[in-house]
């Protein structure tokens, strides 16, 4: 995967997390869908790990304001440029 030309390295949980929120940006996907859909339907364990892919993600992307947490809610992914 690139970014403005530059490989972006990715372990395969981000590269599925980036892509399940890539699925439709804009969109606010609760905590649980996202467990649910990226790790596992059965998904047993504290959410932390979350918290921690998505700040993975963030770092590499450059830009935090890729993924927006929606307080309460989620997360969705965003254009910061717009």
């Amino acid at each position: 995967m690139s970014l403005d030309g530059s490989e972006l390295l990715l372990t395969p949980k981000e590269f599925d997390l980036l892509a399940f929120l890539a699925s439709d940006p804009g969109a606010v996907f609760n905590r649980q869908s996202i467990l649910e859909s990226v790790w596992d339907t059965h998904w047993y364990g504290p959410t932390k790990t979350l918290d921690v892919h998505v700040a993975a993600l963030r770092k590499k992307l450059g830009d935090s304001s890729w993924i927006e947490t929606v307080r309460g809610v989620g997360f969705r992914l965003t254009d910061p440029g717009e």
